[in-house]
């Protein structure tokens, strides 16, 4: 059985604030689950860990970690949760903050948690074979690995796999904080340089044995200028040890059958309690109660590259030429929290725009949408268009990275129905008001949209496919 040690700093359900911590939280069980592997998760324990997990922790160990001339405190808790035994490093200097990131010494927090991470597994005495390290918070597991700890018993033989989940946040520093703060010296100047500056991602794209991405197609884009954040030359010279695994979802806590958070239970054999769903949601925002108008939304941070450009350059026009509603749910740029809420002010019979985060007010909007726009600029791999599929939404995609590996055109061709949503390529508000304005037109066919919402809701998104894909990168390590 092979023994895989996740680092990572979020993991739902415990602290997260987006798609790693969703990965986080399914995958080691997904992995669990095959009965090949004993998968264990490092996190920080930071102060938004609710009072009900930390009554199941139990203390591991404690000791002091070393970091440049600092001597800090560390203690190691854990619990056991669906087959996977997560640690969590405790230091409330670092941790019990208002927010997981953003701190003006997020440099110093995750490299302080990315040694404590190594020091920990020979203090709890799990030496893994495969460390496998997440995003830039992460990045430093296998670069401490190599420099400092692969000469002491137990370490000598454990690969490392370190995961991009959004090459855009690479985790940059000066170069004035290489000792003082990473703890390293001049002789690893080299591997952390890139641009002239402290480059974590780029120091464990270079050392970890394998580097994966949470999508084929993401890992194919991240090797071009337009999409790397000037890493491209990098990962072009380590192509032959990049991959990328489509993530999934979490079949158990994204389930229209059971959840309830929802009004109105459904699956794909009972679609048409979905209405209800949509009549509690109109009631509930303000809109007018319609079974006949199709709802369209968009989940999502309110940012450029999601797509809130060309949505911006388009809705309008489609509020007008189609009856439709629309519900916005999300955070971001205020020129886009603007123009939504003026929107709404416009358009009072049709819109709605809830500037928050929400998790259980997100799956009611799923579970409501009839059509989910997602027509990002770029995509590492994205959850959305998969939750809303599972919801039972037509997806209305941009074929870019995740998307383009997970949302395939539809179209019928001798009464055979072939996809599962509407994409489209060239990045354009023209295009965007097409595609949605078709999707619309096929909602209104009671017929094909029955056909075709069936068969979304069919696809497979969970994470049975994607674990294989993980263990069979592990076994070739």
């Amino acid at each position: 059985m092979k023994k895989i040690l996740f680092v990572g700093a979020e993991s739902m359900p415990f602290a997260a604030t987006g798609g790693l911590g969703d990965v986080m939280g399914s995958l080691p069980a997904a992995l669990a689950a095959t009965g090949e592997a004993d998968v264990r998760v490092i996190m920080p324990l930071y102060g938004q860990v609710s009072a009900e997990w930390r009554a199941q922790m139990k203390t591991e160990a404690v000791f002091t970690v070393h970091l440049a001339w600092r001597k800090l405190y560390c203690g190691v808790k854990s619990l056991q949760k669906d087959g996977v035994t997560y640690y969590f490093i405790d230091n409330e200097y670092y941790f019990k903050r208002s927010s997981l990131y953003g701190e003006y010494d997020d440099g110093e927090r995750f490299a302080y948690f990315c040694m404590a991470a190594m020091e920990a597994i020979g203090q709890i005495g799990f030496y893994p074979d495969v460390l496998h390290a997440h995003d830039w918070q992460a990045a430093l597991c296998p670069v401490y690995l190599d420099c400092i700890y692969r000469s002491r018993p137990g370490y000598e033989s454990i690969k490392t796999v370190f995961t991009i989940h959004n090459i855009e946040y690479q985790g940059k520093y000066s170069f004035a904080i290489l000792g003082d703060v990473f703890s390293l010296g001049e002789g690893e100047r080299s591997r952390m340089d890139w641009g002239g500056c402290i480059n974590l991602m780029k120091a464990a794209i270079i050392t970890a044995n394998k580097v994966s991405t949470v999508s084929p197609r993401y890992a194919e884009e991240i090797c071009t200028p337009e999409y790397a954040h000037g890493l491209d030359p990098i990962l072009c010279e380590n192509r032959d040890k990049l991959c990328g695994i489509l993530n999934g979802i979490d079949y158990v806590y994204y389930d229209p059958s059971k959840d309830k958070a929802l009004p109105a239970t459904f699956s794909w054999r009972s679609k048409g309690k979905k209405a209800g769903n949509k009549c509690a949601l109109q009631e509930e925002v303000g809109l007018p109660v319609r079974e006949d108008v199709p709802m369209l939304s968009v989940i999502s941070r309110l940012v450029a590259h999601k797509g809130l450009d060309i949505i911006t350059g388009m809705i309008e026009r489609l509020l007008c030429e189609r009856d439709v509603q629309l519900v916005i749910l999300g955070k971001g740029d205020g020129r886009f929290e603007q123009f939504f809420e003026a929107l709404e002010k416009q358009y009072p019979e049709k819109v709605r725009t809830l500037l928050r985060y929400d998790r259980d007010l997100a799956k009611r909007i799923y579970a409501a949408t009839d059509i989910f726009l997602m027509p990002s600029k770029s995509e590492p791999c994205g959850l959305s268009q998969m939750i809303a599929s599972r919801y039972g939404a037509i997806p209305v995609v941009r074929e870019t990275g995740g998307l383009f590996d997970s949302i395939k055109p539809y179209y019928e061709e001798k009464g055979v129905l072939h996809g599962n949503g509407f994409t489209f390529a060239d990045y354009s508000a023209d295009v965007l008001f097409e595609r949605a304005a078709a999707a619309v037109d096929l909602w209104n066919d009671k017929d094909r949209r029955d056909k075709l919402i069936s068969k979304i809701m069919r696809t497979d998104f969970s994470w049975g496919q994607s674990a294989q894909g993980y263990m069979q990168m592990y076994y070739d390590l």
